[in-house]
């Protein structure tokens, strides 16, 4: 049982790490950009970055066959693999924005997986 706690929060620890090297390259990419037309205030930013993630959500539909009353074609999933990045890109600003830590978003992502879990549970 020990070793299994043990080899459990090594995963979590090298996850931790991924996320704070996506964190890390977000802030390089964000230092390098022209802000002059970002929303100066962190809720207007908020509502900008939650604009481009919809805007986003909807380029990766597109990669789908969602229209039934058209011919489907192949699903691209590298196509489709990109736009959920930039999706990424958008959240993990937010995050920024917002003052989340990796930490602070494992953390928080284990509290609302728990309430989710309970909500099956009880027929939500």
């Amino acid at each position: 049982m020990l070793k299994k706690h043990l080899l459990s929060q090594e995963t979590s620890k090298k996850n931790e790490d991924r996320l704070e090297a996506i964190f890390k390259l977000q802030k390089g990419l964000s230092e390098m950009m022209n802000l002059d037309r970002y929303p100066k205030d962190s809720e207007g930013r908020v509502s900008a970055l939650c604009t481009a993630i919809m805007h986003e959500a909807v380029e990766l539909q597109r990669t789908t066959n969602w229209k039934w009353w058209k011919t489907p074609v192949p699903f691209n999933q590298a196509d489709a693999r990109e736009e959920l990045i930039d999706i990424w890109h958008f959240v993990v600003q937010a995050s920024l924005e917002l003052n989340l830590t990796p930490n602070d978003i494992v953390e928080e992502y284990k509290r609302k997986n728990e309430i989710n879990r309970e909500r099956q549970r009880t027929g939500y």
